[in-house]
């Protein structure tokens, strides 16, 4: 089963604030003000194959978020680096949950998802910044884009790109930006704010298509967002200009790196349509003259969990095509 010529055409007009362009370059422009690196101090674990760091950089208003930064053990030459991006309430959690990046010869960033501990995983990086908005992590200051929770998580996001090209042993010319879900919807917007990465990898995305999506589901977060508005029925319009800021589908429009999506088809959580959105759109308004690579995976069966370790080898093959060699033998 493929996926319908209605999904396959799928490109609505997503608004975009006549200053969209503007918000971002000054609120990037403000975070680098500071520099990037607040401390990076080795990790011990009983892991043999792999080294870690612990990383702390400086996010949103000089904010420190908690990274982990991992890479194949003796390995000095400078790597190709995936940044992974988290799912929504979920933290970095400990560093040997997430190895296939540096098992497969990458160094690997892991960054923590600001104030969103203890819902789904653990992390260490609180969000200071309080505004008016709602109980969830989806509705943190949703009532103005300066101080919706996503304008700090997505700054966090670009300053973890800048992060991992100051450490040691990284090729700053391939760096790959990655996610799923909420993180999906992160290496999104990096793709869409960072003009020299070197791929995006994004299943599942979250945030794209966010007015129709919040439209489409009662599944958190987009359902955290409706419930919202089903008690504060007057802000509405507030709400809707806000998320304006931090759609998907604008910031996928901008990127220029190759990119390799996956959806599942039965996805009740990030509608596959919305995930459409981001993928029929990617690149068109980039400034370019060719529009950039990408690739994209579909699972008829599966709803929110994808392909899962499928996907995940598809992505492996993809990305080593693209990069080429990974890491170098022990010594070199």
């Amino acid at each position: 089963m493929t996926p319908s010529e209605e999904l396959l055409r799928y490109a609505p007009t997503v608004v975009e604030p006549v200053d969209f362009d503007a918000f971002w370059r000054d609120t990037l422009d403000d975070a680098a003000r500071r520099p990037v690196l607040v401390d990076v101090r080795p990790h011990r674990t009983d892991l043999r194959l792999v080294d870690t760091w612990d990383v702390t950089f400086a996010g949103f208003g000089g904010d420190p978020v908690r990274a982990w930064y991992t890479r194949p053990a003796g390995v000095d030459a400078p790597l190709p680096t995936v940044v992974e991006y988290a799912g929504y309430g979920r933290g970095r959690g400990l560093p040997h949950e997430r190895l296939t990046w540096p098992v497969a010869g990458y160094a690997h960033l892991l960054m923590d998802n600001r104030g969103q501990s203890g819902l789904h995983g653990a992390g260490d990086t609180p969000d200071p910044h309080g505004a008016p908005g709602g109980p969830w992590p989806a509705t943190w200051g949703i009532l103005a884009p300066q101080d919706y929770h996503y304008r700090r998580l997505i700054t966090d996001a670009v300053r973890a790109v800048e992060a991992v090209r100051a450490l040691p042993g990284v090729d700053a010319a391939r760096v790959v930006a990655a996610g799923n879900s909420q993180g999906g919807g992160l290496a999104l917007a990096v793709a869409g704010l960072v003009g020299d990465l070197a791929a995006l990898l994004t299943t599942a995305p979250f945030l794209c298509d966010v007015q129709r999506g919040i439209e489409l589901t009662d599944a958190s977060p987009y359902g955290e967002i409706a419930r919202y508005l089903a008690v504060h029925r007057q802000v509405e319009e507030a709400v809707r200009h806000t998320l304006s800021y931090v759609d998907g589908v604008t910031f996928a429009r901008r990127a220029v790196a190759p990119a390799h999506f996956g959806i599942g088809l039965r996805d009740n959580v990030c509608p596959p349509r919305t995930g459409f959105a981001a993928y029929n759109q990617y690149g068109v308004a980039n400034g370019r003259a060719d529009a950039p690579a990408r690739e994209l995976h579909t699972y008829p069966f599966n709803g929110h969990e994808g392909g899962e370790a499928w996907h995940v080898e598809r992505q492996l093959r993809w990305l080593d095509a693209l990069l080429g060699p990974t890491a170098p033998t022990r010594g070199s």
